[in-house]
Parts: C-alpha cells; structure tokens; sequence
C-alpha cells in the first residue's frame, strides 16, 4: 500500500510547491544588468526588421535575386510569428532563463550567417534562423518583466517597449543606410561592395553582451514550472503536436495574406493565395480541436473565457492592424499624392515615431499611479479614432503640417496600447499561465501586422487601376485618383480603431497587486499547504499501516 501512494503524494507536493512558489527578487546591478539585457535583446529583434529594408538595394546588387526581394523579410517575420506560441506555453512548463538565452544566441546565429550570405537563397534561409530566435525573444521579454515585477509596477517597465519599438522605426531606417554605404572595411570579407553584412554583424557584440547579462544575472527559478525538472515524463507533456498544427497554420495563414496583398508577386505564387488561406483556416481548426483534449495545450482554450485577457488580446491584434495599415500607405500617400521627396518622407513621419514613443511613455506611470488602465485605454483609443479620421480626410490638398498634426495625433493614442495590454492581460491571469498568455497576446500582434496590411491593401487596390500602382503618378488626375485609392484604405484603419475603442469597454479594471499583496500571499499559500501536510500525515500513516 506504501508504494501506490507514493505518487499521490508526489503529484500533491508538486502542486503544493506550485502553489507556494515566491520569485527570487532581484536588486541593484543584478536587476538593472537583467532589464538592460531584456531591452537590448528586444531592440535587436525590432531594429532587425528596420533596419534591413534601407540595405536592400546594396544587398540585391551583390547578391543578385530580385525576384525574392521580398522573401528576405516575409522569411523573417513568418519565422518569427510561428514561434511565439510555441516558446510561450514551454516557458510555464520548463522555465524561462535557458528559452531566452537560446533565442538570442540562435538569433546572433542567424545574424552572423546572414552577414556572411553569398546568395540570395542563403539569405532567406539565415533571416529565417534570425526569425526564429527572435520569437523566442518576442514571446519571453515581456513575461520575464512580468515575473520581475508585480502587477502595480509593471506598468512603467512595459512603456518602454514603445521606446524600444519607437527608437528602431526611427532611426533604423537611417542607420540601416549608413551601414551599407559606410561601414568599415574588413579584409576579404567585407569589401566597398559588401558593407551591408554589417547590417547583420552589428547585432553580434551587442547581443553577447545581453546574453552575458542574461546567464549571471537571471535566475534559473525565476518562475514555477508546471512541469518540474526536464524529464522523459516531463517531455511526454508537450504538445508537439499543438506545436506542429500552430506551426503550419500560421505559415499559411500569414504567408497566404502576404501573398494576396502583395502587387510584386508573381501571377503564379499570388494564385496560391486563396489555397494557403483556406488550409490555413483548416489547420487552425485541427489545432482548437486537439487543444480541446491535450493535459498541456500550447494555447489554452480556457484564456479566452477571460474577458479581460480576451480583449487585451484583441487590442493587440487591432493595435498592429491600425499602425501596420497606416504606416504602409502614408508613405505611399505622401510620395504619389503630394509628391513629397523620399528623405523628405522620412522626416515627415518621424513625428508619428516620436508621438508614440510620447504615448508609450506618458501611460506607464499614469497607469501605475491610478492602479487603474480602462480609463487610460479609453481614452488613447479615442484620440486614435480622431486621428485616423483626420488621416482619412486628407486629399492633395492636404499641407504638409497638416498631415504631421493628424499623423502626430494618432500615434499618440495607438503608442498606449504598446504598454496597456500586457499589463491588464498579465494582471488578469495566474503566475502559472504568463508565459502562454503574454506569448498569445504578442502572437495576435504578429498576426495584426500582416492583416492590417492586407487587408488595407485589399481595399486601396480594389479603388485603384490596375495601372495606377505601378509607378508614381505625375499627372494631377493621377495623384487625385491615388489620393482617392488610398481614402478608402485609411477608412479601414478608421473601422479598425473604431473596434478598438469598442473592445475598451470590455476591459474591466482589475485589482493590482503590490510586491507587498504578493508575499501576503505567497506567506498565506505557504501556511496552507503545511496545514494541509499536517492533515495528510494521518491518512499516510494508516495507509502505511
């Protein structure tokens, strides 16, 4: 009778265990080394994707391949999507520390392969081993900031992502540039001709150090783990096959949408469209229906009868709708329509970088003031509706200080929701599900980009000519027929803030706890499961007996 309690007893401890488990609190160096590698980490991942596209040309004139151009960077960020979820629920099984430093140091892998590219098809496939580092990355940051600190201060740490995120579209573009006109010389590897490896290399000396950081200062039990020590029985628990379907849907459904809103693709490959959107909407069910059944799903289906966390992820998924459809066709709009420059482009948009950046910033600290984000996302959903308004008014007429003014208006508002879902999606759900749940809502955001794009694309070319988007117009008819086109698609990103201010009112506040709640009670848990010990030791014993 002793050894068929014995797992009883074992599976009780663990939960206990669990229950009672108090994160190591970090402090002084150790804790500023961890946030600065976190940061860092995150702005090599976001600055990789901006700071490639200005390099491109250079890279295509080497390399040859200008019929992938576009794969180099669809590779990257399909890579990148396909692990989010994955990497997110293995977090809460087996811990966070060795995921993280294995993504970024697979992702400085990428980087240096890349760099040392000599065709176009080892290009794609190096941007995709970034891509998959990068996930990691994407999915673990936030999560460890939510481990480090407790709900009520989490807020002002998550702000800064819109820093990170705002710093990387502001200057990565320019640096991206410079780096492939002037890098430096390094004998036969980089020549006059191929100063755009440095584009990739340049991620090398700074992500070593943030992986540095990374092994001394982070804990290997920052978080519990639902399934303890890596074991044959702990692996058994993983859902590889959630693993496989969520992959394949995602590759479909994200490259499907590519393919469909993109006017460069061939005849052939845009035909293809419609099949990968459909497999991937099959695929996506498969992948509900084994969730259904597996003891440790990749993506819980539970989450989303969560209200506050199901519209935390909504507004990620509408955020990156409305500032992917928005940042895509302004540029187009101030190039065709107002025969604005390309430089000249650049620096009419950097107010809208900078406005975010300002509203990324602004809610952290209001919201870890008020202990409250409702009123906060109301709000920056609405100044994001009246911005979007303003945009979708604008024609040639429109002047230049004008399209700053609507453009500065908008990125004020969507700038918050960099910071606010997080916060209220991680404050909405327990320790032990953080890491699936924060990985879901950075997941929808992935999602968000490729379907803003899309689907404003979708709209501009079905009020476009098939003539009028292939070269700029130069003839005052053809910028107003333009300029028209691209109304419609800023009046889908207008319907897309419209949802967002709707879900608002859905995300009810919740209590949020202080470091001072969380000892109370990890204490209180502590006490209850030395009673509960006490109550077992009985039962054990007569059992025994």
């Amino acid at each position: 009778m002793t050894t068929s309690t014995t797992p009883s007893t074992s599976t009780t401890s663990d939960a206990l265990a669990a229950e009672t488990f108090a994160p190591p609190r970090l402090r002084g160096v150790a804790l500023a080394s961890v946030v600065s590698a976190l940061l860092l980490a995150l702005l090599l991942e976001a600055l990789d994707q901006a700071i490639v596209g200005t390099a491109l040309p250079r890279i295509i004139a080497t390399l040859h391949g200008l019929d992938r151009y576009t794969w180099v960077v669809t590779a990257y960020v399909l890579a990148t999507a396909t692990m989010v979820p994955i990497v997110g629920k293995l977090s809460d099984q087996f811990g966070r520390k060795w995921f993280l430093v294995a993504g970024t140091a697979l992702f400085l892998i990428g980087s240096a392969l890349a760099g040392a590219s000599e065709t176009m098809n080892q290009l794609i496939a190096f941007r995709a081993i970034q891509g998959l580092g990068a996930g990691i990355g994407i999915a673990l940051v936030a999560t460890i900031i939510g481990d480090l600190y407790p709900p009520d201060q989490r807020a002002r740490l998550m702000s800064l992502f819109g820093l990170v995120y705002g710093f990387a579209s502001l200057f990565g573009p320019t640096l991206g540039g410079w780096l492939a006109e002037h890098g430096p010389l390094l004998g036969s590897l980089v020549t006059d001709a191929t100063r755009w490896r440095w584009v990739f290399y340049i991620n090398l000396p700074l992500g070593g150090l943030a992986i540095a950081a990374l092994v001394i200062y982070l804990p290997d039990n920052l978080s519990a783990h639902s399934s303890g020590s890596l074991t044959w029985e702990s692996l058994r628990h993983i859902d590889a096959l959630g693993a496989v379907l969520s992959a394949a849907a995602t590759i479909c459904l994200l490259l499907g949408l590519t393919l469909a809103s993109d006017q460069s693709a061939l005849a052939g490959a845009a035909s293809q469209a419609p099949v990968l959107l459909v497999s991937g909407v099959i695929l996506f069910g498969l992948f509900i229906m084994v969730e259904r059944r597996v003891a440790e799903p990749i993506l819980p289906l539970g989450l989303f009868r969560n209200q506050v966390f199901t519209a935390a992820a909504l507004l990620s998924l509408l955020q990156m709708m409305v500032l992917l459809g928005l940042t895509i066709y302004l540029a187009l709009f101030l190039q065709g329509a107002l025969s604005i420059a390309p430089t000249a482009t650049g620096l009419i948009m950097t107010p809208l970088s900078i406005s975010m950046v300002a509203g990324a910033m602004l809610s952290g600290p209001i919201i870890a003031a008020l202990k409250r984000y409702q009123a906060v996302t109301i709000v920056a959903a609405g100044v994001m509706c009246v911005g979007a308004f303003l945009i979708a008014t604008m024609t040639t007429q429109t002047a230049v200080w004008q399209a700053i003014l609507y453009m500065s208006v908008t990125g004020l508002g969507t700038g918050v929701f960099f910071a606010v879902p997080m916060v209220a999606g991680q404050n909405a759900l327990p320790a032990s599900q953080l890491g699936v749940g924060t990985a879901a809502t950075r997941y929808l955001g992935q999602v968000g980009a490729v379907l803003g794009i899309a689907i404003v694309g979708a709209v501009v070319n079905s009020g476009a000519s098939p003539t009028l988007l292939r070269r700029l117009p130069t003839t005052l008819a053809g910028k107003q027929a333009l300029a028209s086109a691209l109304q419609h698609g800023f009046v889908a990103v207008l319907f897309f803030a419209g949802l967002a201010l709707v879900v608002t009112f859905f995300l009810k506040d919740l209590p949020m706890a202080t470091a001072q709640d969380v000892a109370q009670d990890v204490a209180q848990d502590a006490a209850q499961g030395d009673e509960a010990e006490a109550a077992e030791e009985p039962a054990g014993e007569l059992l025994s007996a």
